[in-house]
């Protein structure tokens, strides 16, 4: 059994890019741990949850399973009660799982000199690290010292595309505002500016189909013990890929 950390912000976290791993890896008998800035529990993005306010575009929210793996996760006594961004150590756990989310909540989180200091010892530890969306962009941000690089320099990677984040802002930005614009940069700008070469962020398939236990298509990029996935839609193959790279070592 491993011993897996999935930090999260206080709010607006996407609940598919974090229930899905959590239910899929405590399937299989591993330890998930959460932590938030303050050590309350988090709040994932409602309107993803809801639906509020998408109009037409109701397909953009989490689904059925992503919802019901939500509300079982709710009920997790570690995600009830979540360490501290300041008490965690990457000595403690095998593995770092950065979901995504766009709202504006997730600003502290992608920010975070805590959560990049502590993302860059678990590189430096050699310890498996997944980011999946969002969570790419908070990895890219996490440097290593003598170098002043990336983590992700020299690595190969995936993020949210740049044709999906703007095709979901443009598609509800006349009474959403900016709300799939987390930054005026893109999420594929911002993390291809930290990489070694551009040829190494790669977009995957033009495709909106989302995975599921039976439908692994969801696309993900394994590069050593760095695991890297677009969106929502590859939440279940991103988890699986991560298990199995898990099931791999022996833990006590």
């Amino acid at each position: 059994m491993a011993k897996v950390l999935i930090p999260l912000p206080n709010l607006d976290f996407d609940p598919t890019e974090t229930a899905i791993p959590w239910k899929i890896l405590t399937k299989n008998s591993h330890q998930v741990v959460f932590g938030t800035p303050d050590g309350s529990s988090a709040l994932a993005d409602i309107r993803m949850l809801e639906g509020h306010g998408l109009g037409p575009f109701q397909g953009l929210r989490a689904n059925a399973t992503a919802r019901e793996a939500y509300s079982e996760m709710l009920m997790d006594k570690n995600f009830q009660n979540p360490k501290t961004w300041q008490d965690i150590r990457a000595q403690d756990f095998h593995a770092i799982i950065l979901p995504g989310g766009h709202a504006k909540g997730m600003r502290p989180y992608l920010e975070s000199q805590v959560l990049q200091n502590l993302i860059t010892n678990f590189f430096l530890e050699k310890k498996l690290v997944g980011a999946i969306c969002h969570g790419v962009v908070l990895v890219s941000r996490a440097k290593i010292a003598d170098t002043g690089r990336s983590v992700l320099y020299g690595k190969k990677t995936t993020a949210l595309p740049k044709w999906m984040e703007l095709s979901a802002w443009l598609m509800t930005c006349l009474w959403l505002g900016n709300y799939y614009r987390t930054y005026p940069q893109s999420v594929q700008d911002e993390v291809k500016s930290n990489l070694a070469s551009s040829a190494d962020f790669l977009i995957g398939p033009l495709s909106l189909i989302r995975d599921s236990l039976t439908n692994q298509a969801g696309f993900v990029i394994e590069d050593g013990n760095f695991i890297s996935a677009r969106w929502p839609g590859d939440a279940h193959r991103f988890a699986e890929v991560i298990c199995t790279k898990l099931s791999k070592n022996n833990f006590e």
